[in-house]
């Protein structure tokens, strides 16, 4: 950390938004005024990749420095355990931390949350402050014991039925004003405390399906369309259930920049407060998305079965006073970004607990360091660190998505769909990504490569066509996947059953509901 450095830091996910819908990335409807602004003074990075293409495990990552297969927080295991948390370093370290989002998988109850001296999720049926202590361990006993499971069922059961209001077109309010305005009040309560320097976190979640955006954006972004008319359910379209025409998908895209040009708006708002108040030159502002979103590209819909770059290739913008206003190409990994925040802060990382591993400060992952990405001289490297020791490679890791299976199977079966058990849905994937090039390991399917500088839009698989830069990246996720504890060669190897799904507690469903995955 230099002298100069911030003494706190905002830390903004604007969830499932894809950079290519953006002003600062050449977006030519104009959905960010402010981001566009707030890009002038910031580090606008090209080349930003997310460990995962979802929520939780990219989460989990920045909060721990750890690969989705190191910290294993997925979707059959919906909790981040044994791990310190970047929220517990900071605040070992005297810092008031908070942690203020809509997103259903960052709650106490995945211990994603750990460490925060305040949060809140905003649930729409149970308040967040319900869902960790006392009650969270009620409804682990509720799910554990038989005779019990139907009472839960019962809660859930009213839970899901107001649900299915409150996401609706209808009853649908977006929570970011409200995220803004706890996090507002947290920098007052924090700075009236004096403790030393706040980081706070926030998921924005509007540009998640279901797009229901505010009237006087739908008007100038989708004039005229009806968001409880069009698909909003991307297990109907994956599934051959239903087809979208290219009218609808206009429709969709336009929802979908009117949620986006909303979540502008309000952190435009809370960037002018932090000027206003004399804020804005002591807080670093990292601003990025944790995956993107297909909108028919490769015959998807959301962000599920696929590792294309609409999803893994993010926006990420940084302002700080160690970083220069220009625009890189470099490979920038978001998992980067812990390290980038504990360097901000000159602190470090050591477990909260006996059995927890905590991630050590690496002046090589921070963006603030001169030798940031230069692996070649680390002394215990990582297993990217290792595979590619030029700093130039990503790596993207999608375990079984079984919950999207589960539902995608039955809107395939009420339509007469057979799904085959050899094709994407079922496949597990990794991929290792380039400026150049990204080769993709299927378990199920054919792997996939693309020459990235000549094929942007993925539409050649160059896999297996002798091409020397893909045959190079493919050599590294080789490496990456033996550090890792081996390639996911074997398609049999945990099947996905119904039990897969009904093994998970009842409310980790109902919070899966909430964000459109489950019914």
């Amino acid at each position: 950390m230099t002298s100069g450095s911030p003494e706190n830091v905002l830390f903004v996910v604007m969830d499932t938004v894809r950079k290519d819908h953006l002003g600062p990335y050449g977006y030519d409807r104009d959905t960010t005024p402010g981001l566009d602004a707030f890009a002038e003074e910031a580090t606008v990075f090209d080349n930003a990749v997310a460990p995962a293409p979802w929520t939780l495990p990219v989460h989990a990552s920045v909060f721990t420095g750890m690969y989705p297969s190191r910290h294993g927080a997925d979707q059959e295991n919906p909790y981040l355990e044994g791990a310190t948390t970047l929220a517990q370093s900071l605040s070992a370290a005297g810092h008031r931390t908070a942690c203020y989002s809509s997103n259903a998988w960052i709650t106490p109850y995945t211990h994603l949350t750990d460490g925060f001296d305040d949060q809140d999720n905003f649930f729409e049926v149970m308040p967040g402050d319900l869902l960790s202590g006392p009650l969270a361990r009620m409804w682990q006993v509720l799910n554990d014991n038989p005779r019990l499971r139907k009472l839960a069922d019962m809660i859930v059961s009213a839970g899901n039925t107001a649900h299915e209001y409150l996401s609706s077109g209808e009853g649908a309010d977006s929570k970011t004003p409200r995220v803004i305005d706890r996090t507002k009040e947290f920098v007052e309560d924090a700075e009236a405390e004096g403790d030393d320097g706040w980081f706070s976190f926030i998921n924005l979640m509007d540009a998640h399906l279901p797009y229901h955006p505010p009237e006087e954006f739908r008007e100038e972004f989708a004039p005229g369309v009806d968001s409880t008319k069009v698909c909003q359910n991307s297990k109907l379209y994956n599934s051959g259930a239903e087809e979208i025409d290219d009218d609808e998908w206009d429709d969709i895209r336009g929802l979908y920049d009117a949620e986006i040009a909303h979540i502008d708006s309000q952190l435009t708002r809370l960037f002018d407060w932090l000027k206003a108040t004399d804020r804005w030159d002591d807080t670093a502002v990292v601003v990025c998305a944790d995956h993107g979103e297909l909108h028919g590209e490769h015959g998807l819909y959301g962000h599920e079965f696929g590792l294309y770059d609409p999803l893994v290739n993010v926006p990420l913008m940084v302002k700080h006073p160690d970083l220069d206003a220009e625009r890189r190409g470099d490979t920038v990994e978001l998992l980067d970004l812990y390290h980038t925040v504990l360097d901000t802060f000159d602190a470090d990382a050591t477990p909260t607990a006996a059995d927890e591993e905590a991630v050590a400060f690496d002046p090589t992952r921070s963006l603030l360091a001169d030798e940031y990405r230069e692996f070649d001289g680390v002394d215990d490297p990582d297993p990217a660190q290792r595979a590619a020791p030029d700093g130039e490679t990503g790596f993207v890791e999608y375990s079984r998505p079984v919950v999207e299976l589960k539902q995608l199977e039955e809107k395939a079966a009420d339509a007469g769909i057979e799904l085959d058990e050899d094709s994407r849905f079922y496949a597990r994937m990794r991929a290792a990504r380039r400026a150049d090039a990204k080769y993709v390991r299927i378990d199920r399917i054919e792997d996939e490569a693309y020459r990235l500088d000549d094929d942007p839009g993925e539409a050649e698989n160059v896999a297996g066509t002798g091409d020397e830069t893909v045959d190079e990246i493919e050599a590294e996720l080789a490496v990456f996947e033996t550090e890792i504890g081996g390639a996911w060669t074997s398609a049999a190897a945990g099947e996905v059953t119904d039990d897969a799904v009904e093994e998970m507690d009842e409310e980790i469903q109902d919070r899966l509901q909430d964000l459109g995955y489950m019914e």
